[in-house]
Formats: structure tokens, sequence, C-alpha cells
């Protein structure tokens, strides 16, 4: 790949051998430089949804463009294998077009930044990083349209281009950019801080090739990649069976109307490879719920979720990708035909975990986790405000996280491990906006042994007039649980106009006028449990209810009875025996009943209307 698009790179390195402490120094100058690429983001950003959240993935690769450390995996292959040119030292490339770079990125909103890095003339290693800008234009504010029905209708499409020649700023090509977005100033200035965490990664590498030589570093590299493969082909002949395993789930709707859209998986193991197999999965969809997954990124979810099972303190890098192997059938929901809309990929980005988690924990029921990686909920609210200035907020929100073998899943946790919440105190400060409640939802979290992460309420007053759009998911489907848990609390967005009517919103909706005066209850869904729940000790329930994350309602879930604020033991051992005998052995799974019967209870149980069976067709330009 690299001499396709490196314009001097006459000298290559050679492997050499490396004493072990001098990697341990490498790799952990190198860990270093990929945090300190987010803390020169954090401080030089200007939008929350970076600045903030952390909405931002930053890695370091090798000359070869294989992830060493970093966050998201590598997506150097798909970008540059979709580059036409050469670069030279002091060279930039930047894209968001996930038809142009075999999906590097999924969605238009992600702006990816690319530095090769030169030491002496020589091409030594890279850095890139992307984040979420607050607009990329289009039809809405915040360029995730539900009802697009074409990539060309969620905003600006940058193939990959130069956006530094030589050192050199290409200021027209950026005023273009600059032209069609709402946030332009938000957007320059958060595109200066990808450049400048990119360059500060260079700059490290540079330093570290200086000190130890440049075939060193190169083999350490190469060194560090190999440790991972070690550690993942071991974790791949645990955890993935000679025998194929399946399993489906659901993404809920597709915003207008069609749904629920099966994500269906088979996963084997042939030798030291696993291979997964996404046939089945539904066509792609006629709106933005479509989920461009690059094998490499599938790779990358695969890995980045069985480290973190198994042992979190393996360094997660591309070293383990030649044992993986993955097939995505071509117009799927997954691998949509162009131009389909990409905006609303979350949902099965999500979803995605999930499934993985139900492969996995086939063959080890004892290491698995149930459900609740299943989205990352989305809030935007713009208009003007009452000096007429335009605002425009994208906020990230927080379900609940599954429960875990090792304990109860957390409460109102992202998706993503490294984001945060934006305090409510920067929001109230910035935006028309006041946070009048932000707690968890008690008994959101599925009962088990291990309790699910309850979900968030979150109520949002509007201090001007605006329209807000939301995009979250198990609404229709439920959180899973497994091992005897049972399934988490399902989300719902309630609308309280200022005369008090209340309105239920869809949970993928955009365009929603808002007033001054109205409350949005924002309320996200709950983590599956993990675990027989009448085998939970009625200590812990007690205290979970004392603690407001339970209710003494509740705690009958778990067969215990509360009297008094204590535990009535007596009682609690005879409702869990009644309990025991009427659910029966308890299955692997517990979904809530199957797709048929949630869809039929829907209107009753959400006051929403269950979805319609989907259209498929090709997406139009």
């Amino acid at each position: 790949m690299t001499n396709k698009v490196i314009q001097s790179d006459n000298t290559p390195m050679r492997r050499v051998e490396v004493d072990t402490v001098t990697v341990d120094i490498i790799e952990n100058a190198l860990k270093n430089a990929r945090e300190e690429m987010d803390a020169v983001l954090f401080r030089t950003a200007m939008s929350p949804g970076i600045r903030e959240q952390g909405d931002c993935f930053p890695m370091i690769a090798n000359k070869d463009g294989k992830m060493v450390v970093g966050q998201f995996g590598s997506f150097i292959h798909g970008f540059m294998d979709a580059f036409d040119g050469k670069l030279e030292e002091g060279d930039i490339v930047m894209t968001n077009d996930p038809y142009m770079c075999n999906a590097a990125v999924s969605h238009l909103p992600d702006w990816i930044v690319l530095v090769p890095i030169f030491k002496d003339d020589r091409h030594i290693a890279w850095s890139a990083m992307f984040g979420h800008m607050s607009d990329n234009g289009g039809m809405v504010p915040g360029s995730i349209p539900i009802k697009a029905e074409s990539i060309y209708q969620e905003g600006i499409r940058i193939p990959p281009i130069k956006l530094y020649k030589k050192g050199e700023l290409q200021s027209d090509i950026l005023d273009l950019i600059l032209h069609n977005v709402r946030t332009p100033q938000w957007n320059r200035f958060d595109l200066n801080a990808l450049v400048a965490a990119c360059n500060t990664a260079a700059k490290r590498c540079v330093e570290i090739a200086e000190r130890f030589g440049d075939d060193i570093f190169y083999s350490t590299m190469e060194i560090m990649l190999e440790r991972n493969k070690t550690a993942m082909s071991a974790i791949i002949n645990m955890l993935v069976p000679e025998e194929p395993r399946v399993f489906e789930d659901y993404v809920c709707d597709d915003g207008v109307g069609m749904g629920p859209y099966k994500i269906r998986c088979k996963m084997w193991r042939e030798g030291e490879k696993a291979i997964f197999d996404f046939e089945g999965t539904d066509p792609q969809a006629q709106s933005s719920i479509n989920f461009y997954l690059n094998e490499e990124m599938f790779k990358m979810f695969f890995g980045s979720f069985t480290i973190n099972l198994i042992d979190p303190q393996i360094l997660f890098n591309d070293g383990f990708y030649d044992l993986v192997d993955v097939h995505i059938p071509q117009g799927s929901l997954l691998k949509p035909d162009f131009p389909a809309a990409l905006s609303g990929r979350t949902h099965a980005l999500g979803r995605i975990f999930d499934v993985m988690g139900g492969l996995l924990g086939q063959g080890a029921p004892e290491a698995m986790n149930a459900a609740g990686f299943s989205d990352s909920p989305h809030l935007f609210y713009s208009g003007y405000d009452a000096k007429g200035d335009w605002f425009q907020l994208f906020q990230i929100g927080f379900g609940g996280i599954p429960g875990r073998p090792v304990g109860d899943g957390p409460d109102g946790h992202s998706l993503w491990p490294g984001f945060t919440n934006v305090p409510n105190e920067f929001i109230e400060a910035y935006f028309p906006l006041r946070i009048e409640k932000y707690e968890t939802i008690a008994d959101s979290g599925g009962a088990g042994l291990h309790r699910g992460g309850n979900g968030l309420c979150v109520a949002y007053r509007f201090l001007a007039d605006g329209q807000i759009a939301i995009h979250d998911e198990r609404w229709l489907t439920y959180p899973w649980g497994v091992n005897g848990g049972e399934p988490g609390q399902r989300s719902t967005k309630i609308l309280v106009r200022k005369d008090g009517s209340e309105q239920i919103l869809p949970a993928k909706c955009d365009g929603i006028e808002v007033s001054a005066g109205d409350l949005l209850y924002f309320n996200t869904w709950g983590g599956g449990g993990w675990g027989d729940p009448f085998t939970r000790p009625a200590s812990q329930v007690l205290d979970d209810v004392n603690r407001g994350l339970v209710s003494v309602e509740g705690a009958l879930r778990y067969g215990v009875v509360i009297s008094q604020g204590i535990v009535d033991e007596a009682e609690t051992e005879k409702l869990r025996e009644e309990l025991a005998q009427r659910r029966g052995e308890p299955g692997l799974f517990d979904f809530g009943g199957d797709i048929d019967s949630i869809k039929a209870s829907c209107l009753e149980q959400t006051g929403l209307a269950p979805p319609s069976k989907p259209v498929f067709r090709k997406a139009r330009a």
C-alpha cells in the first residue's frame, strides 16, 4: 500500500532484535503519545461533541498502515486504497465520504485526518484521527436526516483530498467545505484540533525514532503487533468454536414506519481463523439507518470486544487481523449500494456489539454479557436565541450497560467507554436549555444475579423556540437478559407541552417544533440482567432499593419482599420458591418474547404503533 502513495521511500527499514526493556519503553511512549493526541484535541476543539464528550478516535500506525496504538482500529487501508495520488512530507489528507474510502469512516459527519510521518525523508509511520462534526450540511441541523433516501441529502461529501500540501494549508478547499455547513466556526476549530493532534503524534514518533533508531522503532512496532496476534490467537481458540453458531438481533425501525431490520451472523473457526458471515441480514433500508460496515472495522469491533471481555490489559491493535475473515453481503443493511443514505448508522453499529455478545456467549455462557451496548442516543436542538443568534446542540445520551459475569452493569453509561457526558452546567451556560432532571430510572435495568444497568431520565426544558431531533433505539425490542437474567426496560421519549398536554415521540424523529417552556423527557433503555435474579442476595436488593436503583415493587422481580425498610426473610423465601416454580428452568436468553409477539403488544406497551414490514428497494440518487 505504501509504495502506491509515498513519494520517497528508498531506504526501507530493517527488522532487528530489540530487548524487552526497550520494547516496553517504546510501547509506553507510543501509548502516551496516543493519550496526548486526545489531550491536544480536547483542549483546542470548540464543539461540545468533541471537546466535552470525546467523540473522536485517534491512532498511530506503522508504515504499512496497521494500527499499533489507538481506540478505533485501523482505517488507513481503506482510506489510502481510495486515494489517487502520491504523498510527500508535509501532506495531510482528509475525507468524510464512506463510499470514497471503503468505509474507513461510516457517515458524513465524521471527518478523518491522516498524516504520513517522515524522518530524514524516510516514511516511518502514520497518525490519524477522526471526529464527529457538529454539522455537515444537508437536510437538517446536525446532518443526520432520518428521512434521507440518498447520501446526497446528508451534506457535503469530501473525497480523499490533500488539506495540506507540503505543509501549506489549501485554504480555498477548506473555505469551500466550510461554506456548506451550519457551524463553520466550530468545524474549523475542530478540524484544526484534529490536525494538531495528528501532528503531535508525528512529532513524538520522530523523537522516539531519533532516540532509539529507525530500525528499532520499526521493529518494536512489529513486536507489538505480534504480541497482540499471539494473545488474540489464544482468545479465538478459547471463544470461537469449530461448530458454527448463529445469532440474530434487530434494529427496531428505520424512522419512516418500517421495521424491524434483522442482523444475522454465523460464526465458526477453521484452524486458528475465526470466520463471521452476515448472510441472512436484511437488505438495505430506504432511509438513513444503513451501516456501511467495513470488514476491517468489524475485525476491530471483534478484537475490542473480546479483549475487554477477557483481559483489558492486552494492548489492542491490528496485529490479529489476518486471524479473522468477514463476509458481508452486498446490498444488505451492513453494506448498502451507493448512494444509500448512511447518516443514522449508529443504531446498527451499536447492535453489532449485542450480536457479538450473543454469538460468543453461546459457547461460554459464564463469560457472556447481556444486551445493552445497543445504541448511542442522540439529541439535536437548534434555533435562534433571544439575541437572534443561531444555536445548535448535538448531544450523545447514555443507556444502561448490561449485567456482566463480574457484576452489575454500570448505570447510565455510553456505548463507547471513552465518552463522557456534556456537563449540565456547560449546556445551560451555552444553550437556551435547563436540565430539570438527570437521574437513573429505577427498575429499568434487567433483574438478575447481576443487575443490568439502569437507563437515564434527562428532562430538558426548552427556553427558546426551535426544532429537535431524536435518534434512539430499543423502543420496540428489549435489551435481552442471559443465564436467567431478565430483559432491560425499553426507551421512551415524552414531550410535555407548556399547556400540559403530552406527546409520545418516536425514537427516531426530526423536525419536531418546540416552544419555549416545553419539556422533553429523554428516557433511555436499561441493560439486560445476568443470571438468576432469585439468587441475588436479598441484602443487595435492599441496598439497591435504598439507593433508589430498584423500587420496593421492583424488588419483587427478584423475589424479595421488603417491608418497613427491611427484608422479610420468610416471605422472601416463600415468594422465591413460588416464582422459580412458575418460571421453570431459565433459558440462555430472554428476549422478552419472539419478535411477532413483541410487535403485537407494541402499541399497548409503548403508545407507538408497531413498524410495518420493511419494503426493500434500491436507493435513488
